[in-house]
């Protein structure tokens, strides 16, 4: 995922930290295409119903009890089961995976009047009341069809209507919720509005590809449809080889070249002539992750078992890599979905060849290739999710070395116009030369063994 998040509205416990919800800050580029959002069991028809219903058992991959029907019981001609929502402030709830804040989101499905036999025709005869709302949008008032031909006793044959409701996500995973608006207390539990056959659709936001490796955004966690407040438990559910499923989302992930650095000293040729020599360069690049990000983030310690090979230090990520369970889930995702090798970090050596100009500096600059791969830590059970954002070097493409010659800058050239260091004279450092001895200077003899002696004298002209 990920992503430039607005200041974090983070509350620490003294034992973990509350994850914020997290609005997007998108660059400007072509909106995408409608995509479609998976709805977990939208026919509502898992666990396996036995006879027409009603039945109170919960629904898998929804929170909230609810009244469930069989699609005969309902009045349908599909397969879809009808669910009555029970009397007012109940609720039926799914949070909508993979879509991200800012997305625009469409939900479509229908409603009905109550089927259960308990109903009078007053109680339907006008339609039933209930809200449904989403994450960061509206919550819509809305009264089913009626159905005035009702008498206690006798079931219903649903009168279906399709409905849609429109919202922009004001966080990830946004949840999606029906309320009971039935407040009659004689009104009987199961004589309520009915929801069946949810589908949805959406228009992702734009993604931001200028967002820095060094600022990933916040990771989550969900159990369910339930936000974690901590990313321990999730983290700690993936801690075994087969434990969790890594899946990334290809949408927002991507390949990229980073910013460019200088690598190596710059050489400043202040000679009248032309400079030519070699010289080895050496550079590295290393992973991030939104996970570490978050803890740091946070002031907390990074828990054991959330430590991808990110750390920047050579020995301790190559001994990450081997012995933590998200690492390898992580990899083997990869490698699956683009069918090369992912790589945490990476290190190489090159030997230039220079060439300066009088008056002209050298030095080599790096531009590193680099991926992003968003997705979900997923356990086998599908019930923690934990968000992710991981960067690291791409061998997809190779990296950018640029060799660059210049003029000096203003500093350089007064460096190179500067007088040579040299000792002081420390007396008389500032006056004339005095006056030469005019007379004989006596050559001394030479003392080195075995060399003839003799006094000379010159003449000083």
């Amino acid at each position: 995922m990920n992503r430039n998040v607005l200041p974090a509205l983070v509350v620490l416990g003294v034992t973990g930290l509350l994850l914020p919800v997290v609005p997007l800050a998108y660059a400007a580029q072509a909106a995408p295409a409608s995509q479609a959002v998976p709805v977990l069991n939208g026919d509502f028809a898992e666990p396996v119903m036995k006879g027409d219903g009603p039945t109170t058992v919960g629904i898998e991959s929804w929170t909230g009890l609810n009244q469930r029907y069989s699609p005969t019981a309902s009045g349908r001609s599909d397969s879809s089961h009808g669910v009555a929502l029970q009397k007012d402030g109940n609720t039926l709830q799914q949070r909508l995976r993979g879509v991200r804040a800012g997305a625009r989101v469409t939900v479509s499905y229908e409603d009905s009047p109550a089927v259960s036999k308990e109903c009078t025709g007053e109680q339907v005869v006008e339609g039933q009341p209930y809200t449904v709302g989403g994450s960061g949008g509206p919550v819509r008032e809305v009264t089913t069809a009626g159905d005035p031909d009702r008498t206690k006793g006798k079931p219903g044959t649903g009168r279906w209507t399709a409905r849609s409701y429109v919202f922009t996500a004001s966080e990830n995973e946004p949840l999606l919720t029906f309320t009971s608006k039935v407040t009659d207390s004689r009104t009987h539990v199961t004589c309520s509005p009915m929801i069946a056959r949810i589908r949805a659709v959406e228009v992702p936001p734009v993604l931001d590809k200028t967002v820095d490796k060094t600022a990933l955004g916040t990771s989550e966690a969900y159990k369910g449809n339930e936000r974690e407040s901590t990313l321990h438990n999730a983290a700690a559910a993936c801690n075994g080889e087969n434990a969790c499923t890594f899946r990334p989302d290809t949408r927002t992930s991507f390949r990229y070249y980073d910013r460019a650095r200088v690598i190596g000293e710059a050489f400043v040729n202040c000679t009248r002539n032309t400079l030519e020599h070699s010289r080895l360069l050496s550079y590295a690049e290393r992973g991030h992750d939104s996970v570490s990000q978050t803890y740091a983030d946070a002031n907390l310690a990074l828990n054991e078992v959330a430590r991808l090979p990110t750390s920047g230090v050579r020995e301790e990520d190559e001994k990450r890599v081997k012995e933590r369970p998200m690492a390898t889930q992580f990899a083997l995702a990869y490698e699956k979905g683009w069918q090369r090798p992912w790589q945490w970090f990476s290190s190489d050596q090159r030997t230039v060849v220079e060439k300066i100009q009088p008056g002209e500096v050298s030095w080599v600059e790096m531009q590193p290739s680099r991926e992003r791969v968003e997705g979900w830590f997923v356990s086998k059970k599908d019930d923690y999710r934990l968000h992710a954002v991981i960067d690291g070097p791409s061998r997809a493409v190779p990296d950018r070395l640029l060799q660059r010659t210049g003029p000096m800058s203003e500093a350089e050239k007064q460096r190179c116009t500067a007088a040579r260091p040299m000792a002081t004279t420390p007396v008389g450092a500032d006056a004339p030369a005095s006056s030469s001895d005019k007379g004989l200077l006596k050559i001394p003899a030479p003392t080195a063994p075995g060399v003839r002696s003799s006094d000379r004298s010159m003449p000083l002209d």
